[in-house]
C-alpha cells in the first residue's frame, strides 16, 4: 500500500507513504487516495481528517513523472478527474474538514492537494510551488483554478508564471498557511487544531463547510439564504440543544453527531 489510512477517535489520518519518491503520486497511489476520500465521505463517525506525507522531507511532490504512462499533457487534461489531484484538490462533496500537515516539499500536485484542504499547518522548512511550466506542463488539477482565488492576483501569477517556490513563512504571509512551526512541533500543532475541531459540534462543522463551499458561487446575501441539507440537519439536531445546555451547566458538551 502506498497510502496509510487509519481512523481513531473520530480522526482519519491519510499518509502518502512513498518517502523514497518524495511522496510523489503514481497511478496506483492516486486510485488509493480517491477510494480513501470516498470512504471518509461515507463514514459519519469521522469528524476531521489529517493529510500528510511519510518521512521528514516531503508532503507530496506531485505526479511521479518517472512512473508516468507516457500520456501527453492533452491526454492528461482530457481525463475525467472531478476531485482534482489526489482526489482532494477540487473535491466538492467532502463535508469533513481536512487539515494538511505539511512536513516538507508541497510541489505541483502536492501543492494542489494542500489547496484542497481547509486548514494548513506547515513545518518551518516546508516549501510550496507549482513548477509545472518548467517542464512544459500546467497545474491543471487545481493549481491554476484555485491559487488566484486564495491569494492576491500578482502573488498568484508570480508563482504560476515562473514555477518558483516559496518558503513556509512567505506562504503564511500570502495567506496560504494557518500556522508555521518548527519541525519538532508540527505534530503538537496539528493535534491542537484537531482538538479545536473536535470541541465543536460535528454537524455544525459539516454545515459550515458545506455552506462556505456553496456560498463561494453566489453573493453574500444569497449564501445566507441557502437551505442546505447539512444546515437543516444541524439546526434540527439534539447536539444543538446539548451545546446550549452544556454552556448553561458550565460543562463540556457531549456531542453525538445527531
Amino acid at each position: 500500500m502506498s497510502v496509510l489510512f487509519s481512523v481513531q477517535d473520530h480522526v482519519a489520518r491519510v499518509t502518502i507513504d512513498r518517502p523514497e519518491r518524495h511522496n510523489a503520486v503514481d497511478q496506483a497511489t492516486e486510485g488509493e487516495l480517491i477510494r480513501i476520500w470516498e470512504t471518509i465521505e461515507q463514514d459519519r463517525d469521522i469528524r476531521v481528517a489529517v493529510l500528510t506525507g511519510a518521512g521528514a522531507r516531503a508532503f507530496c511532490t506531485g505526479a511521479d513523472m518517472k512512473a508516468g504512462s507516457g500520456a501527453s499533457g492533452l491526454d492528461y487534461w482530457a481525463e475525467a478527474r472531478p476531485g482534482g489531484f489526489g482526489g482532494i484538490a477540487l473535491r466538492d462533496t467532502l463535508d469533513v474538514p481536512v487539515i494538511a500537515r505539511v512536513n516538507g516539499y508541497a510541489l505541483g500536485g502536492g501543492m494542489e492537494m494542500m489547496l484542497g484542504c481547509d486548514i494548513v499547518v506547515a513545518s518551518a522548512d516546508a516549501s510550496f510551488g507549482l513548477p509545472e511550466p518548467r517542464v512544459g506542463r500546467l497545474a491543471l488539477d487545481g493549481g491554476v483554478a484555485l491559487l488566484a482565488r486564495r491569494i492576491p492576483h500578482v502573488q498568484a501569477m508570480g508563482m504560476l508564471l515562473t514555477g518558483r517556490r516559496i518558503g513556509a513563512d512567505e506562504a503564511f504571509r500570502f495567506g496560504l498557511v494557518n500556522e508555521v512551526v518548527p519541525p519538532e512541533a508540527l505534530d503538537d500543532a496539528v493535534a491542537r487544531w484537531v482538538a479545536d475541531i473536535l470541541a465543536c459540534a460535528p454537524l455544525s462543522v459539516r454545515a459550515i463547510k458545506q455552506m462556505v463551499r456553496a456560498g463561494e458561487r453566489v453573493t453574500a446575501r444569497e449564501a445566507q439564504m441557502l437551505r442546505l441539507p447539512a444546515l437543516i440537519e444541524a439546526l434540527q439536531s439534539s447536539d444543538q440543544e446539548e451545546g446550549v445546555n452544556a454552556f448553561k451547566e458550565k460543562r463540556a458538551p457531549q456531542w453525538r453527531g445527531r
